[in-house]
């Protein structure tokens, strides 16, 4: 299932400045998917980070990792209407290459494991194919 942004805002709460996907695919309700960014150069965070040397900042791919599990467990839990993710943890973040402005980036997630509503993912960014970063990360998925 190929999601549109106006698909992605039904399904988590992020708004922009503080959204980061701009489309998903759902390969496997709440497993596996695949998500696009485009940071423009008017990226709000450019100017601070780095204003001679910009550069998309790690906490934001992170983000955005998060963002496209979000979408794929939200997507296979889509018929409850009160549901809430909550980020809990980072472990083992790699950061190979930067993502600069006017760059496109692919996420790919798939799910780990899960105890209780507690989901656990691993994450990797792509730019042109390469591996620029990847990280596993939890959170906490609540619905009814």
């Amino acid at each position: 299932m190929n999601l549109s942004k106006e698909d992605i805002i039904k399904l988590i709460p992020h708004r922009s400045p503080f959204l980061f996907v701009d489309k998903c695919k759902i390969i496997v309700p709440g497993e596996h998917g695949k998500s696009k960014k485009f940071f423009s150069e008017n990226e709000y965070f450019f100017k601070g980070h780095f204003p001679d040397n910009p550069i998309v900042p790690g906490v934001i791919i992170i983000e955005a990792m998060a963002q496209t599990a979000g979408i794929v467990v939200s997507y296979k839990l889509r018929d409850f209407k009160e549901k809430s993710v909550l980020f809990m943890s980072v472990n083992k973040a790699k950061f190979r290459k930067p993502v600069l402005p006017n760059e496109e980036v692919i996420f790919e997630v798939k799910f780990l494991n899960s105890v209780r509503d507690v989901y656990k993912f691993e994450g990797i960014c792509f730019k042109d194919n390469v591996k620029v970063s990847e990280a596993e990360f939890s959170a906490m998925i609540t619905y009814k």
